[in-house]
């Protein structure tokens, strides 16, 4: 490409799932439009500071097995999220760092070591069309762009600032086991007590079919004290979720905006990162934050 045509970043490897995520799309609910947006918010924050964009700027969201990317013009990258190898033209790199990547070579963020999801972030911003006011991928709706394919090329916006050699705010690495807090949700009275013991003393597992959507969990059933389903309802991001199987499910950003399974609690948006990054087969432990309304 000419010298005069705009910056691109072009995909060696995709990887398994790699998808263009920033702040998400929030406001359209009522349209039937989940906000979507980076599973792990703060490290899409940190990388966007890292390179000195503005906070909303679009990133690639990688999952489990990294990606491969070369630039075409020279650039500056940073990767954060969950901790794996990067390696620059063939070198290691810096993780959670501003690199510096010559024109022609390729950035590779390996598979991850710990955690599920890496961001990666170009200074000037992954800058594909928005739709809705995000450049954010949507896997429930199929809005924004699609996931990343091998020979796909990725513009790049005109850096906005300053990289940053050092970043004050520490990034939180997940831990061996995922804690949940859970504040009893809208329909926690369609359950029994002794589920409620349940979800607080079972021993829970992160399921192999989480998702974007939503961490599915495996262990026991929560019981419940009504049959019966109910009409369609809003759902929240932290919506727990139990559909007819009685295992909980967390929702994450690309979850519907209504269902008709009962909500037993809902766990707040400061926990969901973590939740984000827990590989399948992490332990669980839900702590409720104060006692359900009694059956």
């Amino acid at each position: 490409m000419s010298a005069a045509g705009p910056a691109v970043l072009r995909v060696v490897r995709a990887g398994p799932l790699t998808t263009v995520q920033d702040l998400g799309r929030p406001g359209f609910a009522h349209l039937g439009v989940p906000r979507s947006g980076a599973l792990d918010t703060p490290a899409l924050l940190l990388a966007n500071r890292l390179v000195g964009n503005a906070a909303g700027a679009a990133v690639l969201e990688t999952t489990v097995g990294g990606c491969a990317l070369v630039a075409e013009r020279a650039a500056v990258v940073a990767v954060t999220g969950a901790a794996c190898p990067v390696r620059v033209g063939g070198r290691p790199a810096a993780w959670g760092a501003p690199v510096r990547v010559p024109a022609g070579a390729v950035v590779d963020v390996g598979p991850a070591t710990l955690g599920l999801r890496a961001y990666l972030a170009v200074a000037g911003g992954v800058a594909v069309a928005p739709v809705l006011g995000s450049r954010s991928t949507d896997l429930l709706s199929g809005l924004g762009p699609a996931p990343l394919a091998d020979g796909d090329a990725l513009p790049v916006g005109a850096p906005q600032g300053p990289s940053a050699a050092a970043d004050p705010q520490p990034y939180a690495a997940p831990g061996a086991d995922l804690v949940l807090p859970v504040v009893p949700g809208p329909r926690d009275d369609w359950f029994t007590q002794d589920a409620w013991g349940t979800l607080a003393a079972g021993r829970w597992r992160v399921s192999a079919a989480s998702n974007r959507i939503g961490l599915r969990t495996e262990g026991p059933v929560l019981a419940r004290a009504r049959t019966g389903e109910l009409p369609s309802e809003g759902m929240v991001p932290g919506a727990v979720q139990v559909p007819p199987d009685g295992r909980p499910v967390v929702f994450l950003a690309d979850h519907p905006t209504t269902g008709g399974y009962p909500v037993i609690g809902v766990v707040p948006e400061t926990s969901l990162p973590a939740a984000a990054q827990s590989a399948p087969g992490s332990r669980i432990r839900f702590v409720p934050v104060r006692a359900p309304r009694l059956v």
